[in-house]
């Protein structure tokens, strides 16, 4: 705000004021301190056991014991605390209660006023010291969910006179609080086990809570919202992730690597047209032509892998490993197996004599290896039903992003295509930048020079009119 209005920040002065002993009651005495030396490290003077004695015209006075303090100073901004709703403090005196400060009503056991048990109070609004314990309930999102649960049954036990009412015991899962938008403290267990987190483990754990709470409440559109909001818009660095992931790109510039993506998925497929995809089965070959090839290099001799290595080296296209399948001799870089996944990175040639696409990456996953070899590759008719699926596929994409329309079903579809090309042929170096490109297309690529910019807000306004969609939650603003 200083730098926004232009002030001199060594003019503002911010000072906490607390008449007790510790500036967060509800955490233990370790995060308390965490939560001054934080604030002082903000440049926020804490005063503790210490009331605002007097605000003049042009000061404010803080007393601390027989300490008098004075602040000189014509403009004070006072945050203090947190008060009920003025119908709370109408309803405390209609119901002559006592007063407990901050407009709090007393309530019983069961959530209503003992003056008037036809009124119900939950949430920051009550007054109430849970059985066997000395402190009343905290004002907290907890304590409004949980308070809103017992009050309903007894509501329920009321109208119907069937049941028993239900006493009030809420059961706190922890404290969090923010310091900022950068830092935080919290407690979080159950019953007498509670772990103490701070910094960035306290700010996750805060976000992660308020999304739980949002699906509960508000479903995908809030949760969307939220996630933008904290994460992708937020300025000033003002996120517990920093300003990484909040930075802005104009969106003109992806135009072109929309294009050429577009355009290299469309060659792909038309390609594969022009060598009798829609034809002839070619999956074995394609597979299998590939396998030999890594296979030839990595060692794992096998006559008949190898030939049918040799007789599919024409039908193993650019888009997966099909070079010179017939060359035994390369290089491995890796060839690593962790639990039940395989990854290689091998070259046809020396690395000295390789190129970007000469060296090929792998994910090898064997039960979908088994599947192809006992399912798919056996019978003509599912090859067939299979690699007209690519071919189309890659048409549409191709045609989707070079148009602008449904980008990112298009980016999400361009990545599946990769990933099987990953964990079947494997893929060369060379086409890696596909799968990036495809990334940072899923969100908004066609919103600039293309149709999604006419499309999407006239798909958004139809997909909630639906009734199951409006019910559920299930769109986003």
């Amino acid at each position: 705000l200083c730098r926004e209005h232009e002030i001199d920040p060594l003019e503002v002065k911010i000072v906490d004021v607390d008449m007790l002993p510790r500036s967060v009651p509800t955490l233990s005495e370790k995060q308390s301190v965490k939560v001054e030396k934080r604030l002082r490290k903000m440049r926020v003077d804490v005063s503790l056991k210490t009331y605002v004695k007097r605000v003049g015209e042009d000061c404010i006075e803080y007393q601390q014991n027989d300490t008098i303090t004075r602040d000189e100073t014509r403009t004070v901004i006072w945050a203090a605390g947190t008060q009920s709703a003025d119908i709370a403090h109408h309803c405390a005196e209609k119901l002559e209660a006592p007063g407990y400060g901050r407009g709090r009503i007393q309530v019983t056991p069961f959530l209503n006023s003992p003056d008037d048990e036809k009124v119900y109070v939950i949430g920051d609004n009550m007054f109430y010291v849970p059985e066997g314990r000395d402190n009343p309930v905290f004002q907290m999102v907890e304590n409004c969910e949980q308070s809103s649960s017992t009050c309903a049954k007894n509501l329920m036990t009321a109208i119907t006179g069937q049941g028993e009412p239900e006493a009030y015991n809420p059961s706190y899962h922890g404290c969090m609080v923010s310091i900022g938008s950068r830092y935080g403290v919290a407690e979080v267990g159950s019953g007498k086990t509670m772990i103490s987190l701070a910094s960035f483990f306290a700010m996750f754990t805060k976000h992660f809570i308020n999304i739980t709470y949002y699906i509960q409440v508000l479903g995908w559109n809030k949760v969307f919202s939220y996630i933008k909001h904290e994460f992708f818009t937020i300025r000033n660095q003002r996120s517990f992730v920093g300003g990484h992931f909040s930075n802005r790109t104009p969106s003109f510039l992806l135009v072109f690597l929309r294009l050429w993506l577009g355009f290299v998925w469309l060659f792909e497929g038309i390609k594969k047209i022009t060598e009798g995809w829609f034809t002839a089965p070619k999956l074995d070959g394609f597979f299998n032509g590939a396998r030999g090839w890594y296979d030839s290099i990595l060692g794992f001799f096998n006559s008949d892998m190898v030939s049918a290595a040799t007789e599919a080296a024409s039908d193993v296209t650019s888009s997966a490993t099909g070079g010179d399948v017939t060359e035994a001799a390369g290089q491995v870089f890796f060839n690593i197996k962790i639990l039940f996944l395989r990854f290689q990175l091998v070259s046809g040639k020396s690395l000295a004599a390789s190129s970007l696409n000469d060296i090929a990456f792998r994910l090898q996953m064997p039960l979908l290896d088994l599947f192809l070899d006992k399912v798919v590759l056996p019978s003509s008719t599912l090859q067939m039903i299979f690699q007209i699926g690519i071919v189309v596929m890659e048409i549409l994409i191709g045609l989707s992003l070079m148009g602008g329309l449904l980008t990112t079903v298009s980016s999400g579809l361009s990545l599946v295509l990769q990933l099987m090309f990953v964990m079947t042929t494997g893929l060369y170096l060379g086409t890696f930048w596909m799968i990036f490109a495809a990334i940072a297309l899923l969100i908004g690529g066609g919103r600039t020079l293309g149709l999604d910019y006419y499309a999407m807000p006239l798909l958004k306004k139809g997909w909630k009119k639906i009734g199951w969609v409006k019910k559920s939650y299930l769109y986003h603003d």
